[in-house]
């Protein structure tokens, strides 16, 4: 039951094929035998159980059945929860209790899903490791050795252990692709805006956006239907003809190796079915992602943060939270976010990052796509495969050494800070380690649907990756 994608666990549940308790107790078993992942900062089976027999009593009683009817959830723990603590990964939020559901969660709920748990994650969403220091670090499933990406790597490191086939991640500047990409599965981060946020644990309004993990495209396209209302069903296009953007000057240039062989392997394997690559520049796109990405983000994150624990009614102000806060995270708000940081953001910085650079960038998007009639920028989602943990100031690419966050970061930055809808799919593994290699599809803003009818498509040509081995007796 656990390699069952989301839409093939419901469909059986809803015909009674297999019934909401023996699912979870399956799910629940793989949880307990992936425990050293650590994927997990708050898991009550006895809850998850008695969701389930829950799901089957309604069944049982001819009730109506939503479209996630019986199916757990992971859910990122920066997303508020009624009745499980929303701990943003920081220890000052340990005991926090929201009084009310995301309305992304809620939305779940009212589908028929239930919270499998909730999710560990780089603290306060401010990383690319999930190297927590309160609550412990997510170990890839694919190499417990090395990290799942983040900040949503307990989510990503579930959906891969088949813990769960369909989960709750947040994106701000990677965090829903980056860990998809690392730990083998997809991951969608729709146009901002598209899916709603609140009761999140914030870093900018302007970039944040809740989106989901799952091993398939299809599981993608059932979360944006219960999220948007849109039921009508999502088909693969046709690869015959389909015309991509390659933009080899920003995305393709320093690779791993075997980051760049793969990459080279799809791209022929695309070329073979049809696929029309369109290789065209993207003049000033480096220089706008500095003016933009970064300023707005520390600029916004202390404000908002304050904002989210007034309106989520958290224990703690601001100030006692972020003195509690891990040190690797904390100095870097210290220096850069909090109030009077001495490293802070100037307003006018921030004010031409908002109003003029972020714009030029939209309209460079724009532009692009529709000159070049492209449905997606098709890109490697990482320059590197996923590091060791604690391996996160530099990284070797090719015996020359590079930032870690330049190597995580560059190719899934301008995507999140234009708002455009963002698919991280599965490529292939390197030769020797086996870790996941991942691509990513950037499209216009606003085609999330068809973003995803090309995911189809791709996944149908590239196939999926095997699924990494979780031991009972495997310990850390």
């Amino acid at each position: 039951m656990i390699e069952l994608s989301a839409t093939q666990a419901v469909a059986a549940m809803r015909a009674g094929e297999i019934s909401a308790e023996a699912y979870a107790e399956a799910l629940l078993a793989q949880c307990a035998a992936g425990q050293y992942l650590n994927a997990f900062i708050t898991l009550e089976p006895d809850r998850v159980r008695e969701a389930a027999r829950a799901a089957d009593r309604l069944r049982a009683a001819g009730g109506a059945l939503g479209a996630l009817h019986g199916l757990p959830i992971p859910i990122k723990d920066s997303v508020n929860t009624r009745d499980l603590p929303t701990t943003a990964g920081t220890s000052a939020l340990r005991n926090f209790r929201p009084a009310a559901d995301a309305t992304a969660v809620a939305r779940l709920r009212a589908a028929g899903a239930s919270v499998l748990g909730k999710t560990n994650l780089h603290e306060l969403s401010f990383g690319w490791t999930s190297n927590n220091l309160a609550f412990g670090a997510v170990r890839n499933p694919y190499d417990r050795s090395r990290i799942p990406g983040g900040s949503s790597g307990g989510t990503a490191a579930a959906v891969a252990a088949r813990m769960a086939p369909l989960g709750v991640a947040e994106d701000t500047q990677g965090s829903i692709r980056v860990p998809a990409a690392l730990c083998g599965i997809c991951g969608f981060r729709p146009t901002t805006g598209r899916y709603p946020t609140d009761g999140t644990a914030p870093i900018t309004p302007l970039f944040d956006q809740i989106g989901p993990h799952a091993r398939t495209v299809a599981d993608l396209g059932l979360f944006d239907a219960v999220m948007t209302g849109d039921m009508a069903a999502i088909t693969p296009v046709s690869l015959q003809g389909l015309r991509l953007g390659v933009v080899s000057d920003y995305f393709f240039g320093g690779l791993d190796p075997e980051v760049e062989r793969v990459m080279d392997k799809t791209l022929a394997r695309l070329t073979e079915a049809g696929v029309v690559l369109v290789e065209a520049g993207m003049p000033r796109l480096e220089s706008l992602v500095a003016q933009v990405t970064g300023p707005i983000q520390i600029h916004d994150a202390a404000a908002a943060t304050v904002e989210y624990l007034r309106q989520s009614g958290a224990p703690v102000d601001f100030e006692a939270m972020i003195a509690a806060v891990s040190p690797d995270v904390k100095t870097i708000w210290d220096r850069f976010v909090v109030p009077d940081a001495p490293f802070a953001i100037p307003e006018a910085t921030y004010l031409a990052a908002r109003d003029i650079h972020r714009p030029v960038m939209r309209r460079l998007f724009a532009d692009y796509f529709a000159g070049h009639g492209v449905a997606a920028i098709l890109f490697p989602a990482t320059m590197i495969p996923a590091p060791p943990i604690g391996e996160d100031e530099t990284v070797d690419i090719g015996g020359v050494k590079v930032d870690f966050q330049t190597a995580i970061s560059r190719n899934i930055a301008p995507g999140s800070t234009a708002g455009l809808p963002g698919l991280a799919l599965p490529a292939g593994v390197t030769r020797d380690s086996r870790l996941p290699i991942a691509i990513e599809l950037d499209g216009p803003e606003g085609a999330d649907r068809n973003v995803l009818r090309v995911g189809l498509a791709i996944e149908a040509l590239l196939g999926p990756l095997p699924a990494p081995v979780i031991s009972r007796t495997d310990v850390v």
